[in-house]
């Protein structure tokens, strides 16, 4: 009987302590930069984006590719069909594994930075990248994961180059850089206990 009621209040006691959260795609967003003509940068977007944190520890994002947005409705479709071929790798998918402890011991509003061994699945190819991190509560049902830093992406690492390069005589342009800067502000909220 003992034992019972010691097994009950340990299960109880875990599923207190750990949470599984859902990014709030309305207020979450993934940026990248372009660079053309070797110094004009170019600020984009993608206003779709889903995930959520298991545990408080499996994470995991998905990028909407259709929902590219260049400020320019006829380079969104050339990305899409181009660079992203979005008719055959929908999505792109980042999951990591958060530490164990990082969510468990956060307070509001005093942020703590991690780093993020993580795999990026693009244009399907999957690489490992590192991703440092700005993780932020905000109360106890929403918290803020942000990159600290861009992370830097290699057209070449997911066979994105030739994309890349089809843009460019398309455009005209002597050249757009093979390497992409990327960052992301992600709004998370609690969906269970």
């Amino acid at each position: 009987m003992l034992k019972s009621l010691l097994l009950i209040g340990l299960l109880a006691f875990s599923a207190v302590s750990q949470a599984n959260w859902t990014i709030d795609s309305k207020n979450s967003q993934v940026n990248f930069v372009s660079i053309k003509k070797s110094n004009i940068a170019e600020a984009h977007h993608f206003k779709t984006v889903s995930g959520k944190l298991i545990d408080d520890r499996q994470f995991q994002l998905t990028i909407d590719l259709s929902s590219v947005e260049t400020g320019i409705e006829i380079r969104n479709q050339r990305m899409l069909t181009h660079l992203f071929i979005a008719d055959k790798y929908a999505n792109a998918t980042l999951q990591a594994q958060l530490g164990a402890d990082v969510i468990k011991n956060l307070t509001i509003s005093n942020p703590v930075t991690h780093t993020l061994k993580a795999s990026l699945l693009l244009n399907g190819v999957s690489k490992d990248i590192v991703v440092n991190v700005l993780v932020t509560k905000l109360n106890n049902d929403t918290i803020l994961i942000n990159s600290l830093k861009p992370v830097v992406i290699n057209a070449s690492d997911y066979m994105l180059s030739a994309g890349i390069d089809t843009l460019r005589d398309i455009a005209k342009l002597t050249n757009i850089s093979y390497a992409v800067p990327v960052t992301f502000n992600l709004r998370l909220v609690r969906t269970s206990i």
